[in-house]
C-alpha cells in the first residue's frame, strides 16, 4: 500500500536461474535442457558483471541457448547488453546478488508499495518463442518453467502470484496444463500473440483452450517477447533492439486483439478475460476507432458469423490493458474507453520498469480523480485476475 492505495502489480517479472531446466525438466528431456554456450562477446559481458560480484547470476539472452542442435541467438550489440547489464547493477544490486530469489522480489515489491504482484517469466518468454522446437519439448520446458515459478511463490503466496505457461507449440497439451496450475490455485496463464507453427490465436486448435479458461475463469495475459523465434511484426526488416522493440510488443498486441474479435474468440466466450501487456495503452483508441469506424462499418458483412457487435465493445466487455503512468494521453483514453479497463503494472526488473513507477502512477492525482486511480491500481487488476476481494 502507498498513499492509502492498495496496489495490484498486473504484469511483473520473475528473473530465472539459468540452470533451473535441468533441475525442473522430467528425466526423459533433461538432456534436451536449454544450455548457455559462452561466445566471446558474452564472456567480456561477463568479464563486465564479475567486476561487480555477479558472474553466473544473471541468466544472459546474448550468450548462445542451444535447444537440441539448433542455435538461438539474439543479434544485439555487445553495447547494448553492456548498458542493459549496468542498468540492471545500477538500480537492482541487491537482488541481483541474492539471484532475483523470491526473498528480493517480496522486498522489492514492498519497498514500491505493490501488495501483490502477478509474475511473468524472463528467460521462459525466450524459450518457450522458439517456432521450430519439438513440441513435446516444448510441453517439457512449460511443466518444468510452472513446477519452478509455483516454488518460488510458495515463498509468500499472498504478494507473488503465478501465471503460467501453456504450450501453444502442441494445442493437445493446452487444457491439461491448464487444469493442473489450476489446481495450483493460480489465476492466469500467459500466451504469445505472435502465430506459433502458423497458428493465430483464433486457430481452430486453440478453440478447448478458450472454452476451458472460460470455463475455469482462467484469465489470459497476452505478452510478446522481442527477439523471440517467431514471427514477430518488425523482425523481417529490423535487427536493433531499438526498432524490434519499439514494433514487437504494441503491433503484435494490436494483431492479437484483431484476431480474437475477426476470429470470433470473443463472440463464443463472453465470459473470457484478456489483457494486452507491456504495450502501451496509446495503439487502443485508434486501433477501436478504425476497426468500429471503417472496417466494421463497411465489411461486417464479410465477418457477420463471427462478429456481431462492435469491436471495442467486445474490448469494453473482457479486455484490459496495461497502461504506463507518463503516457500523455491517459485521460483521453479513459473518455474515449472508459476506467474500467486499465491495468497497473510495473514490469519489475525489465528496462521499462522505473523504480518510482508507482509514485509516478499516483501523482496523476492532478490529472485523475482518485476513484479511477484506485480502479486502475487494485480494483481492475482484480477483477481481470478473477480474485474475490
Amino acid at each position: 500500500m502507498l498513499n492509502e492505495y492498495r496496489i495490484m502489480d498486473a504484469d511483473g517479472h520473475v528473473v530465472e536461474p539459468p540452470d533451473f531446466w535441468k533441475k525442473y525438466l522430467e528425466p526423459a528431456f533433461s538432456d534436451r535442457a536449454p544450455y548457455e554456450d559462452e561466445t566471446p562477446a558474452a564472456e567480456r559481458l561477463l568479464h563486465q558483471a564479475a567486476r561487480f560480484g555477479l558472474k553466473g547470476m544473471l541468466p544472459n539472452p546474448a550468450r548462445n541457448m542451444k535447444i537440441e542442435n539448433e542455435v538461438v541467438y539474439n543479434k544485439i550489440s555487445d553495447e547494448f547488453w553492456a548498458r542493459g547489464l549496468w542498468q540492471v547493477v545500477k538500480n537492482y544490486t541487491e537482488p541481483a546478488i541474492r539471484r532475483f530469489d523470491p526473498a528480493s522480489q517480496v522486498k522489492a515489491m514492498k519497498k514500491m508499495g505493490i501488495d501483490v504482484s502477478f509474475l511473468y517469466p524472463t528467460l521462459g518468454l525466450w524459450v518457450l518463442a522458439i517456432d521450430t522446437m519439438d513440441p513435446k519439448l516444448a510441453g517439457a520446458l512449460t511443466r518444468a518453467y510452472n513446477n519452478w515459478l509455483r516454488d518460488f511463490c510458495s515463498y509468500d503466496t499472498y504478494v507473488l502470484r503465478g501465471v503460467g505457461a501453456v504450450n501453444l507449440h502442441d494445442p493437445e497439451e493446452m487444457v491439461p496444463e491448464l487444469c493442473r496450475i489450476a489446481e495450483f490455485g493460480w489465476k492466469a496463464v500467459f500466451v504469445h500473440p505472435t502465430p506459433i507453427k502458423g497458428r493465430l490465436l483464433c486457430d481452430p486448435a486453440y478453440e478447448p483452450f478458450w472454452s476451458e479458461c472460460e470455463r475455469l475463469s482462467i484469465a489470459v495475459g497476452i505478452h510478446e517477447a522481442t527477439h523471440s523465434r517467431l514471427p514477430t511484426a518488425g523482425a523481417d526488416r529490423f535487427s536493433t533492439r531499438f526498432a524490434m522493440h519499439a514494433c514487437s510488443h504494441p503491433l503484435e498486441g494490436m494483431m492479437a486483439l484483431l484476431a480474437l474479435i475477426e476470429g470470433g474468440v470473443l463472440e463464443r466466450h463472453p465470459g473470457l478475460r484478456v489483457a494486452f501487456l507491456e504495450s502501451g495503452c496509446g495503439w487502443l483508441p485508434y486501433w477501436l476507432w478504425r476497426l468500429d469506424d471503417l472496417e466494421y462499418k463497411n465489411l461486417a458483412w464479410e465477418v457477420k458469423d463471427n462478429v456481431k457487435r462492435k469491436p471495442s465493445e467486445y474490448f469494453r466487455r473482457q479486455c484490459f490493458i496495461a497502461c504506463e503512468p507518463d503516457e500523455p494521453y491517459i485521460h483521453e483514453i479513459i473518455k474515449y474507453v472508459g476506467e474500467d479497463n486499465l491495468l497497473f503494472s510495473s514490469d519489475y526488473p525489465h528496462m521499462d520498469h522505473e523504480p518510482e513507477i508507482v509514485g509516478e502512477l499516483i501523482e496523476l492525482e492532478n490529472r485523475l480523480p482518485k476513484r479511477t486511480i484506485q480502479k486502475i491500481l487494485w480494483d481492475n487488476p482484480v477483477r481481470f485476475y478473477g480474485l474475490s476481494e
